[in-house]
């Protein structure tokens, strides 16, 4: 089994920490993650992707190496801004997001198309009706005083164990992790647990999906996916134990310019479980776009 790249060195921008690709291709993308996730989910994916833009994966507040944000909101319309404050820096760039980070994406897109190339979402955490046991454990950790509690009970689990019981969750295939991806989640989460504001953002940020259910009106995240101008590419994993893959089919009735893949091998995080796949996904978008291919009229 190959080693995989180190992770990417990350800077300040603003008040976010991002990681970044040398800068090579002229385009460029933003990476955005998932719940309890960092930049470092996008390794990979970045590297795959180095000969069509220079890559810059976002820890989004409170996450990774980013500091707590002052006014203490880790809403999704809150974390949303934050990638837009990146976006409008480093100027328009392909967005992808994952998981959280997809629910995130789509408000960015809706909201500021002029900044959005094209879109990527793997396993996006759009409003469901019917959620899955990841999404209910996510809403229970939300609780108010629960949330706090298994928070605190969490902590005294040695963290490899609770690294393979997420990677477990999300993955496919747990035993196909690399033993250095295995490694740095370790060492990542050893560092977290000594952050202060580590479990505020971890249980912010999840209230701030759960209230993105039960939303209504304009701000709707599937309201906002029909005012999302951007040419759409969303993936799913045959196997995600967290978003169903069927929601696939509301997503074709809802975004205006959208492609659906369903990677029959892949999990909840596919950009990290096979990155050379979502990587040829990903480029044809990117190519498309660039071409300024436009969908057949009805």
């Amino acid at each position: 089994m190959a080693e995989p790249v180190p992770h990417w060195p990350g800077r300040m921008i603003g008040p976010v920490h991002v990681r970044s690709t040398p800068k090579g291709a002229a385009e460029q993308a933003v990476f955005v993650h998932g719940l309890a996730g960092s930049a470092t989910n996008w390794t990979d994916l970045m590297e795959e992707l180095r000969d069509e833009v220079t890559g810059h994966a976002i820890d989004l507040p409170g996450a990774g190496f980013s500091p707590e944000p002052a006014d203490g909101d880790y809403s999704v319309a809150a974390h949303a801004t934050a990638v837009i404050g990146l976006l409008e820096r480093i100027g328009p760039a392909h967005l992808f997001g994952n998981s959280l980070g997809g629910a995130i994406s789509v408000r960015v897109a809706a909201t500021r198309p002029d900044l959005v190339r094209s879109l990527t979402l793997i396993s996006p955490a759009l409003p469901d009706l019917l959620p899955r046991y990841g999404p209910v454990r996510v809403a229970a950790a939300a609780t108010p005083r629960l949330g706090e509690w298994v928070a605190d009970r969490l902590r005294l689990v040695p963290a490899e164990q609770r690294i393979n019981a997420s990677f477990s969750m999300v993955w496919a295939n747990a035993r196909a992790v690399h033993p250095v991806r295995l490694r740095d989640a370790v060492e990542e989460l050893r560092r977290r647990d000594s952050v202060p504001h580590a479990a505020a953002a971890m249980i912010g940020s999840a209230r701030g999906i759960v209230a993105e259910y039960f939303r209504r009106g304009e701000d709707n995240l599937w309201r906002q996916a029909e005012q999302v101008q951007a040419a759409t590419l969303i993936i799913h994993g045959r196997h995600d134990r967290l978003v169903r893959p069927a929601m696939a089919a509301k997503a074709a009735r809802s975004f205006r310019q959208v492609r659906l893949v369903l990677l029959p091998r892949a999990g909840h995080v596919a950009m990290m479980e096979l990155p050379q796949v979502v990587a040829i996904e990903a480029r044809r978008l990117i190519s498309e776009t660039r071409l300024g291919n436009a969908p057949l009229p009805g």
